[in-house]
């Protein structure tokens, strides 16, 4: 299955402000239901026990309504381990509400070692290969310890899984975006060729890739 580029309706808000609350809404439940959570979780707890820390401050990058890092870090604090979060994302309506930061992701509008980790969501399958290089690169500059990418992995039993889920739904946004996304989204294999040539060029340490539930990898870039 080769990866298809394609422009999703919620990157061009082309809805009304109720179809982007609904379609945020239903990555809320995506995110809920189908890992996204648990993955961002695992390697929040990873870091945790590598450092042997239990305070972080973590910049979420396109965050959305925040709620995969925001419900990360309850279930994290319930184990003694700390999240302090910033949210950013380059439209003020993505933020639903979330106080945070209006700004581009190729771009982070913050000083060198800012956080201690820079992660996203559901976000690099949206970069083509030199975004996506650029992004890496800033959460590398900003972050201390680690960038921690959570997102789709590509394949066609995924991509009919997504349209089994159209009931599930509330936009017409999400039944465009999510298939859409599927076919854009990464393999572990491409973003480790991209990002392996990453860190050749920067002073990050080590590449890790993860597999979860359900079609979601994790990369951590170590510092």
């Amino acid at each position: 299955m080769k990866r298809k580029t394609s422009v999703e309706l919620l990157d061009s808000d082309s809805g009304s402000p109720q179809e982007v609350a609904a379609s945020l809404a239903d990555l809320d439940r995506i995110n809920r239901w189908f890992g996204g959570i648990g993955t961002t979780q695992t390697m929040i707890a990873r870091v945790a026990r590598e450092t042997a820390r239990s305070s972080f401050s973590l910049l979420e990058v396109a965050a959305g309504s925040g709620l995969v890092s925001k419900e990360a870090a309850r279930r994290l604090a319930k184990t003694g381990v700390q999240i302090n979060i910033t949210f950013l994302d380059r439209a003020p309506s993505h933020l639903a509400g979330t106080d945070g930061v209006v700004g581009d992701a190729r771009a982070l509008p913050f000083a060198d070692g800012s956080f201690d980790l820079v992660s996203c969501n559901l976000f690099v399958h949206h970069l083509s290969p030199d975004d996506l290089i650029c992004f890496a690169s800033e959460a590398l500059r900003v972050c201390r310890t680690a960038a921690l990418i959570n997102d789709l992995v590509r394949h066609p039993i995924h991509l009919g899984l997504v349209y089994a889920g159209f009931p599930l739904y509330r936009s017409r946004i999400t039944r465009n975006d999510a298939p859409a996304s599927v076919r854009q989204a990464y393999t572990p294999g491409e973003i480790c060729g991209l990002l392996n040539g990453l860190l050749k060029k920067t002073s990050a340490a080590r590449l890790e890739v993860m597999r979860h539930y359900l079609y979601r990898m994790g990369i951590m870039i170590w510092k």
